[in-house]
């Protein structure tokens, strides 16, 4: 077997597996809960069979002309660099899903989090545009944004895990969580990404066995969503602390954060020239009275 008919069989296999996790999140109704993972699944099917017709297009296995295998090429170029940014996009708002489940327990902190969830977010896209170098110019700035801004969504992924596995316990966030399942798959990927661009443009010899690793680790970690999309989710656990704990503090400060405080009716101090008339007034009251009362007797 020759090393492209194996990776053709694993590009196959990878597509039956986003297959197969589609389906099970339509199944037990997982796109109500995370609505942006099942667009990204469905760009990942639609893409891939799109991408599939294009490189037989390519190599005149559709139609032997040479203006056809031309087109094929171009068309090939965008959509690539399309879908690649496309799903740059959706993967920010998969982490915010992913956080957003994950803190459900805690509605405080939740709000505060995302809240600064956002703002690293725009922090992250302002030094992706202003470390772009645009090496290339015209059209094929395109994909210097777009790697950039997945490099950034790549490093908030593995950041994203790197939370979750140490406020597990503090959580009380279960291993077999399907927040932390999705998270551990799309933190594997990033770092797949990562080390294979690092070997890569050090041992330019290794870059068709980086190649089977890399498509490997994307199968094991596709494996894995489908594993946690099979098996029962279990009851997410209340998060009960003693009242003098920390993250009971942080939960209600951060809940009463952006909050105006309770305004309390307490005694006003009246206009002193006010209160000097009304005293007179009653002065001169009191004194007409006990007049009237001595001229009877």
């Amino acid at each position: 077997m020759t090393s492209q008919i194996t990776m053709t069989a694993m590009t196959g296999v990878e597509f039956l597996l986003t297959a197969v996790i589609a389906f099970m999140f339509w199944k037990r109704n997982l796109h109500h809960r995370y609505p942006a993972m099942s667009a990204y699944l469905g760009l990942r099917l639609l893409s891939t069979l799109g991408f599939s017709l294009l490189l037989l297009g390519q190599s005149g296995r559709l139609v032997a002309t040479a203006d056809f295998e031309r087109v094929c090429k171009q068309v090939y170029f965008f959509s690539f660099w399309a879908v690649y940014l496309a799903s740059a996009v959706i993967l920010y708002f998969i982490c915010l899903e992913i956080f957003r489940s994950a803190l459900s327990a805690v509605p405080g902190l939740l709000k505060f989090g995302i809240v600064i969830f956002r703002w690293a977010v725009l922090v992250s896209i302002i030094v992706t545009f202003s470390t772009v170098t645009f090496a290339h110019l015209g059209v094929g700035a395109i994909t210097d944004v777009a790697i950039a801004l997945m490099r950034s969504v790549s490093l908030l992924e593995i950041c994203l895990l790197a939370f979750l596995c140490l406020s597990m316990n503090a959580l009380r966030l279960s291993v077999r969580d399907m927040a932390f399942g999705l998270s551990l798959g799309f933190g594997v990927m990033a770092s797949n990404d990562f080390v294979t661009v690092s070997l890569i443009s050090r041992f330019a010899s290794l870059t068709a066995p980086l190649q089977f690793a890399y498509e490997g680790v994307i199968l094991v970690s596709l494996g894995t969503w489908v594993a946690y999309c099979a098996m029962p989710e279990p009851v997410r656990k209340p998060v009960v602390v003693p009242v003098n704990s920390t993250i009971y503090r942080w939960n209600e400060i951060a809940s009463a954060l952006g909050h105006p405080g309770t305004q309390v009716a307490g005694p006003q101090q009246a206009n002193s020239f006010f209160l000097t008339d009304v005293e007179n007034v009653v002065d001169k009251v009191l004194s007409r009275n006990l007049k009237s009362r001595q001229s009877e007797l």
